[in-house]
């Protein structure tokens, strides 16, 4: 597998809410995606998803209080935990989740967005 560069993948794209896949890790993907603004209220009921900041600042709002994360920080979001990711400037981050986990969870809608494979260096 090459050296997967993280500033030169986020050089190649500009759209919010778009995760990309960079690599892949047993049956695990690394997704980089830039946001702004607000997402939607989900749950993903099998499944732990982790959020680790670039750059920006990124609050997970959650039921029972708030996380905020500068660069370099991760949060966790356990299983079956309802979450909303909140950026009031753009923020890059990495996301690691099993391979075909929707990124609205169980909430759907128009900000669920396809896998975009596209990033991915040919193995």
């Amino acid at each position: 597998m090459a050296v997967v560069d993280i500033a030169d993948k986020l050089s190649l794209f500009s759209e919010h809410w778009s995760p990309k896949v960079v690599a892949k890790l047993n049956d695990y993907e690394i997704k980089l995606v830039k946001i702004k603004g607000e997402f939607v209220w989900h749950t993903h009921e099998d499944t732990d998803e982790l959020f680790l900041v670039i750059d920006g600042s990124l609050t997970i709002q959650l039921r029972d209080g708030d996380v905020t994360l500068g660069p370099g920080q991760l949060y966790v979001v356990p299983r079956g935990v309802e979450h909303c990711p909140i950026a009031e400037g753009d923020v890059s981050m990495m996301l690691i989740e099993p391979a075909g986990v929707p990124n609205t969870g169980d909430a759907g809608g128009e900000r669920t967005a396809e896998p975009d494979y596209n990033l991915l260096d040919p193995q």
